[in-house]
C-alpha cells in the first residue's frame, strides 16, 4: 500500500489496527477457555482505484470456533476517487470525488443462541471534509435485560465525558438506523451510532479521535464479559432455530440498508471482507 497518509490519518490507522489486535486476542482467549484451538485467519487484500492506481487495501480476519461460530474483524485503509454518482451521496464529496478512509469493522455470530451477536465499527473518512463515525450495537437472538442494560451502561460511560446528552443522542440514532422497515422491527437491542463528527480543527480532531477510541475500548471491555456470562448455557434445537430465523433478519438489513456494505461495494473493496458480516447458517421459516 503506497497511498500517502498525513499524521492524523496515520494515527487513526494505527489505532484501528491496534484495536483489531486487542479484540482478536480477547476472542481467542475465550476460545481457549472453552477448550478450542480456533485462531483467526488473516487475509490481506489490495485495492486498485478505477484509474489503475494503488487504492490501498486492508486485512480480513475471520475465526470459526466453538464459541464464535463466525467472527470477522476487518481493518482497511483505502483512498482514491468515488464514481461521480456515488460521490453525490457522500459528505463533502459532491464537488471533489477524492477520498481517504481508514477503520475497523467487526461482526460476531455466536454458536450459542443465548450469547448475543454484536457489531462494532469505527472509522475516519476524509473528502473535502474530515470526520469520524461508527458505533456498536448488540444483536441477541434471545434477549436478556441484564445483558442489554450492561452493554448500554458501558457505552453511556464512554459517552459521558463528551457531554450530558451524547449517549441519548447516539442511542436514538442507533435505534433509528438499525431498523428493518420491511419487517417493522429493530435489528437488535441497540447501542450507539454516530457519524460526521467533523474535524474542523486539530482540537476537534483530538476530541473526536479520543471519543472514537473510547467507543472501541468500551466495546472491548463489555462484550467479552457478556460472552462469558452466557457461553456455557445449554440450549435446545428450537432455540438454535430461533437464532437462524433471527440471523435472516440480520442478513436482510446488512444487504439492503447497511451503509458500510454499500460503501465497500461502491469503492471496489474486497468482496469477502465486505460480506464478512453475513451469518454462517440462516433460516427463513
Amino acid at each position: 500500500m503506497t497511498i500517502t497518509l498525513n499524521p492524523q490519518q496515520q494515527a487513526a490507522r494505527e489505532w484501528f489496527e491496534s484495536l483489531r489486535t486487542q479484540i482478536c486476542d480477547a476472542f481467542v482467549a475465550i476460545e481457549r477457555e472453552a477448550g478450542s484451538n480456533a485462531i483467526f485467519q488473516f487475509m490481506p487484500w489490495d485495492r486498485t482505484d478505477h484509474d489503475g492506481s494503488d487504492g490501498g487495501g486492508g486485512v480480513r480476519g475471520v475465526m470459526k470456533g466453538k464459541i464464535f461460530e463466525k467472527v470477522g474483524v476487518n481493518v482497511s485503509t483505502v483512498g482514491g476517487a468515488f464514481n461521480p454518482e456515488f460521490a453525490q451521496s457522500i459528505h463533502g464529496a459532491q464537488d471533489d470525488p477524492n477520498f481517504f478512509a481508514t477503520g475497523i469493522s467487526l461482526v460476531a455470530h455466536m454458536a450459542n443462541p443465548h450469547v448475543p451477536a454484536v457489531h462494532m465499527n469505527t472509522r475516519l473518512l476524509t473528502t473535502t471534509k474530515s470526520w469520524f463515525g461508527g458505533g456498536a450495537d448488540l444483536n441477541p437472538p434471545i434477549a436478556y435485560n441484564e445483558d442489554t442494560d450492561d452493554f448500554h451502561a458501558r457505552l453511556r460511560a464512554a459517552c459521558a465525558p463528551y457531554g450530558p446528552d451524547i449517549y441519548e443522542r447516539y442511542k436514538a440514532w442507533a435505534d433509528e438506523y438499525f431498523y428493518i422497515p420491511h419487517r417493522g422491527m429493530h435489528r437488535g437491542v441497540g447501542g450507539i451510532f454516530y457519524d460526521h463528527l467533523e474535524n474542523e480543527s486539530d482540537a476537534l480532531f483530538d476530541r473526536n479521535f479520543a471519543f472514537t477510541r473510547d467507543v472501541g475500548a468500551a466495546f472491548l471491555d463489555i462484550f467479552p464479559k457478556l460472552v462469558r456470562r452466557r457461553m456455557n448455557r445449554s440450549f435446545t434445537a428450537e432455540e438454535k432455530h430461533q437464532q437462524r430465523i433471527w440471523r435472516g433478519r440480520y442478513a436482510e438489513f446488512n444487504l439492503i440498508y447497511d451503509r458500510g456494505t454499500l460503501f465497500g461495494l461502491k469503492t471496489g473493496g474486497n468482496i469477502d471482507a465486505i460480506l464478512m458480516s453475513l451469518p454462517p447458517d440462516v433460516a427463513w421459516d
